[in-house]
This record gives C-alpha cells, structure tokens and sequence, in this order.
C-alpha cells in the first residue's frame, strides 16, 4: 500500500506534533537552566500550569460545560491522569534536579520507552516487535553519545543517588499516564479534556511549592525578566505538548510515542547552543543520527492502514 504523506494523514500529523512536542521540552529544559539562579522549579512548574489555564479556558468552558456529564462520570481517571502528568511527572523531575546531575536526568529519562514497553507488557499483556526493540536500542545509543559527550569515563563515573530514583518514579509516572490515557481516556475532546486535567492536576503541586517557599523563598527575578520565560513555558511545553503528545498518545499508541522522548537530548543540545553559547561538537552529531536512525527502525511502516489498532494485543 502507497505511503502518503499528506498533511491530512493522521500518522503524519501525529509524528510532526510529536517532533514539535519534544522540540518545546527541550525548550523547557533551556529555559529551567537559564533561570534556574532566580526563578525555583517548583514555582515555576506552578505559574507555568495556572498560565496554561487561564489561557485553555476560554477555548474550553462551552465545551466543558456541553460534556459536564461525562466529566463527572469519569473524574476519578481524569485526576489520575491530571496527577500523574500535570502534577507529578515535571515536579518530580524538578525535584530530582535538586540531588542528581543533569547527565543522570536525561539518562533515567531516557529508560522511558523501555518503562512504557515493560508496563504494556505486565499490565496489558503488548509485546513490542521486534523493529521496535531495535529502534530502542540505537535511539538509546544515540542519547548516551549526547550525555556523555562522546567520553565513555563519563558513563564509567556516574553515581546513583537518591535524585535518580525520584527520576525514574517521575518516568513511572509519566508512562502510567501514557498507557492509561491509551486505554482508558474517556471520549471528551482534547482541548476541554486538558483544560480539566490542568485544573485537577494543580492543587497537586502546591504541596511541593509551599515547601519550596518556605525553604528557598520567593522568586528573585523582576517581572520583566519573569515574563518571557513563563509564558513560554506556559504555552509550548505546556499547552501544546500535552495536546500533541495526546494526539500521539491515540493514533501511535503510547509506546511508539515514548520513543520520541529521545529527540529531547537532540533539541536541548540544538537550542543549549544556540542561545547559552555551548559549542557544537562531533558527538552531537553521532548521537542526533542514531536516535533519528532509531526512530526511523521503530516507526517503520506507521502510515499503513491500521496505525492505532497495531497497539492492542
């Protein structure tokens, strides 16, 4: 059957969201690292998703208020999924920052496809093909090129610590909601369907954030120097992420979206030099055509005719 890679198939609209996707949360990661002397994680995360839903809510009140319904009758899963995403995954990984390197961060994160798989396989019984298991591997040998900057002593010399478990609680969580959102998101549409999660998953992160405010304080920066990077952060990474991953999420099924995951390290390293000044070396290069090599091996033969139906045993 002839590939189309028309703008209107699904699949391909689902993996350019998915490239644009991973594209913000390398912003995301750019812009932590740059404010991260005057502006707490915690606080952030918390302005970040209130921006987000004083913007989505315009869009999605009369669409909130036609599903009222059907909101109430699946509350209970839309606040899990509200608090494994909006509420755990990035404060997690904030709160990981604090006691582990950013080498280690982006490692953990990258055992994400891998959690997904071995979740798909324990919980609903999914075994990935035998392409896909391959793509994992060379995306994974890409990632380690990239963070370890070409040097095997920098892998030799990591060291586990607590930061890196809270990671990796942070990846379970992120690969609960991907697979529960697979199976069991209800059938609202996407834009009031987020609007709702951001609304529940919030009071999740003010825990985390009066702790933050009692013992770091509040933010440093001026309000212009605030406003730049949280509306940013507050739309693409946010916003747009969530509804592409989503997207994703539907058409891809939850693993083969988790390997996008791995152009995360590829963009933060593009923007990172870009705009903080870091150099482009030979690693980057090596690493960014393994994981685009392994994404190619894992997502073979994606626009067929039956892209979301692949996923379910």
């Amino acid at each position: 059957m002839p590939v189309s890679l028309s703008l209107r198939n699904p699949v391909v609209l689902a993996v350019l969201g998915l490239v644009a996707t991973t594209l913000f949360w390398g912003g995301n990661a750019v812009v932590a690292r740059a404010t991260s002397e005057w502006f707490p994680p915690f606080t952030l995360s918390f302005l970040r998703w209130v921006l987000a839903l004083l913007i989505i809510l315009p869009f999605a009140w009369g669409q909130i208020r036609a599903y009222r319904n059907t909101i109430r009758r699946h509350w209970r899963i839309l606040w899990v999924l509200a608090a494994l995403s909006v509420g755990l995954f990035n404060t997690l990984l904030y709160l990981a920052a604090q006691f582990t390197t950013a080498t280690n961060i982006t490692l953990v994160n990258s055992t994400m496809p891998v959690v997904i798989g071995l979740m798909a396989l324990l919980f609903f019984g999914q075994r990935p093909r035998s392409h896909e298991l391959l793509g994992i591997v060379l995306a994974f040998l890409g990632v380690l090129a990239i963070v370890s900057q070409g040097d095997r002593e920098v892998l030799l010399n990591l060291e586990l610590n607590p930061g890196d478990l809270v990671m990796l609680l942070a990846v379970c969580c992120w690969g609960l909601y991907s697979l529960l959102l697979k199976r069991y998101g209800p059938d609202i549409p996407a834009v009031p369907m987020l609007a709702v999660m951001v609304a529940m998953g919030i009071p999740v992160i003010v825990p985390f954030l009066v702790w933050e405010l009692i013992m770091v304080g509040p933010v440093q920066g001026t309000v212009m120097e605030m406003l730049p990077p949280l509306i940013y952060v507050g739309i693409f990474p946010s916003l747009l992420a969530y509804l592409f991953w989503n997207n994703g999420v539907h058409v891809l099924g939850p693993a083969r979206t988790a390997l996008f995951i791995y152009l995360v390290p590829v963009f933060g390293s593009a923007l990172a030099i870009l705009f903080l000044g870091e150099r482009l070396e030979p690693y980057h290069g090596v690493g960014a055509a393994a994981i685009l090599a392994g994404l190619y091996v894992a997502t073979r033969g994606l626009p067929g005719r039956r892209p979301v139906e692949e996923e379910h045993p």
